[in-house]
């Protein structure tokens, strides 16, 4: 344990730091007494908890008999609902004649030579053109038209939209009409109004229109997990949660924009923090994905950002996911093997989880020995409190083995079939590391792969194998590493 997450703490109070993932949530427990406790709970079990991160405090204080001191969280609340677009529902306010400007984008075409473009879904579902105009040097080369704006803003509000985003030309800089709007859409009612000159002030209009939707569209989802965390906590509990860029925020003024990366985000500084190494590779299996990283004496910061094809212009942790994690599901197409990117999650999980889920990556693990059941935490069946269950492991590779036998005439061993999923699982692991490293010109040989994350240590030698990489670092901590960074968030310099 850190001292330097003991320096300051009251004996009797407990300070946590708490990682909620999309499968597990992390909880990490010190006091000033030098006393340290982790606890690991599935994210969502609504049989037994209504929040885990709540869950796990109550945990620790009722064995404990303290008091709660100081939360920090990192969660992927606002990841999940911009992956899977389930945000809040948004309206764009935008100058007239710009209304399609952030679908046009900067008109790249990741896939250059394909003839059927397919853009991003983009996350409003209405544009209000508003009529006005402010030229690159103040003047107002066309008056706002406020009975226009509000009369279109009222239809909008009516039609059940509650958040807005106001992007006007050159409202960076010149703020009187972007600050009206804002005015208007309160008086109606918005409860969510993201103003881009107060969010992303940059000249470039999409940059700055991208950013400000963003975090319309997951402030209000964000806002609620919020107020549910601090709605269980005590009193005099303060609350602080993980941004993308590795730094702290009070609960209060956590925004859409700066939550994108904020579980990942502790990964890094834990990584950092817990390692003398130079040159680290940082290989973050969780039971969702898998985060990945790079660091070469600084930590690696991104300005513009592309999450879920969502252009983001807010300082980032530097990290590139896959779809490939513990509970990645696992499954034959009639053809080949795929793994991922769905995910079986928390619910129901994996099928060893005991809750009817598919075959996943960490079930190919528990059949062929990598897994001990005894060490892995009890937290399942209905009553949450049962092991791993590799009875549900192998029927559901034998259901597998059945489907290529009927498909291509041939019966495979069932452990063939596990070490054929778990080889594509690294292979795609392995590549996202090459990435950020070896497509960035670093030679990945002369780096330590530091494993973090629930799966982490299961895959961490057989990715270095495929990546020519001779030194792997497990720390003790592991498998709670990115909440061990969020212990340390405040102490780390951010270069």
């Amino acid at each position: 344990m850190s001292r330097h997450l003991l320096d300051g703490a009251v004996a009797s109070a407990w300070n946590f730091a708490i990682d909620r993932g999309g499968t597990f949530t992390d909880v990490i427990a010190w006091n000033g007494e030098g006393r340290f406790r982790t606890e690991k709970l599935l994210s969502e079990n609504p049989g037994q908890y209504a929040d885990a991160a709540i869950e796990g405090i109550e945990r620790i204080i009722k064995a404990e008999r303290g008091t709660v001191g100081e939360v920090r969280m990192g969660t992927t609340v606002a990841t999940n609902a911009l992956l899977e677009r389930k945000g809040a529902r948004v309206a764009l306010a935008i100058t007239r004649g710009f209304g399609d400007a952030l679908r046009i984008g900067y008109q790249a075409r990741p896939e250059i030579f394909a003839r059927h473009i397919v853009l991003p879904q983009q996350p409003y579902e209405a544009v209000v053109e508003i009529t006005e105009r402010v030229g690159a040097d103040g003047e107002v080369v066309t008056p706002l038209d406020e009975d226009r704006a509000r009369s279109d803003l009222k239809r909008v509000r009516e039609s059940g939209i509650d958040a807005l985003a106001i992007v006007l030309m050159h409202g960076w800089k010149f703020t009187a009409h972007e600050r009206r709007i804002a005015e208007i859409a309160r008086d109606l009612g918005f409860a969510q109004i993201s103003v881009s000159h107060e969010v992303a002030p940059l000249i470039k209009l999409v940059g700055r229109g991208d950013t400000t939707l963003v975090d319309a569209y997951l402030s209000p989802i964000l806002r609620r997990y919020v107020e549910r965390v601090a709605g269980g906590l005590p009193g005099g509990a303060k609350l602080q949660f993980m941004q993308s860029n590795g730094g702290l925020t009070d609960a209060s003024a956590f925004r859409g924009k700066d939550a994108i990366l904020s579980g990942p985000a502790g990964g890094v500084v834990g990584m950092v923090a817990s390692s003398n190494e130079e040159r680290l590779i940082g290989f973050d299996m969780g039971g969702t994905s898998t985060d990945v990283s790079h660091y070469a004496g600084r930590y690696e910061l991104a300005d513009e950002s592309t999450v879920a094809g969502v252009r983001i212009r807010a300082p980032m942790m530097q990290i590139h996911t896959v779809a490939a994690g513990g509970g990645s599901i696992c499954r034959f197409d009639g053809m080949r093997f795929r793994v991922g990117p769905q995910s079986a999650g928390a619910k129901p999980g994996p099928a060893c989880y005991r809750g009817g889920g598919p075959l996943t990556v960490t079930d190919c693990n528990l059949f062929l020995g990598r897994i001990v059941p005894e060490e892995f935490p009890a937290v399942f069946g209905p009553h949450g409190n049962e092991p791993l269950d590799p009875t549900a492991s192998e029927k559901r590779l034998r259901e597998v083995a059945d489907q290529v036998e009927q498909a291509l005439d041939r019966r495979m061993d069932l452990a063939e079939i596990a070490e054929g999923f778990l080889r594509i699982a690294v292979d795609n692991m392995a590549n996202a590391i090459k990435q950020i490293s070896i497509a960035r010109g670093h030679d990945v040989t002369r780096y330590t792969l530091q494993c973090f994350g629930g799966a982490g240590g299961q895959h961490a030698c057989l990715v270095a194998d495929a990546l020519g990489i001779e030194r792997v670092m497990i720390h003790p901590l592991a498998g709670v590493l990115s909440a061990y960074g969020m212990g340390l968030a405040d102490m780390v310099e951010l270069r």
